[in-house]
């Protein structure tokens, strides 16, 4: 399995409604609203790196209201 953090910055007002979107993606096991440069952040658990870029790149960057993402994978 591979773990990774999703930082995700929203546009104003819309950090509620992504919670619940990001939340429902296949491979998204968590998703919080946080205090900081990034507006939420979505834990992934998947397969592969691969399936990382399809949840990140395509899933979370493809929601109406995200305006940027960074991903960060776990190493242990």
């Amino acid at each position: 399995m591979v773990v990774a953090y999703v930082m995700v910055k929203a546009h104003t007002g819309d950090a509620d409604r992504l919670r619940s979107e990001i939340g429902a993606l296949e491979g998204v096991v968590e998703a919080s609203i946080v205090a900081g440069d990034v507006d939420l952040i979505a834990k992934v658990d998947v397969d592969s790196p691969a399936a990382v870029k399809d949840v990140a790149a395509t899933g979370i960057q493809g929601i109406d209201g995200v305006e940027d993402t960074q991903t960060y994978i776990a190493m242990d």
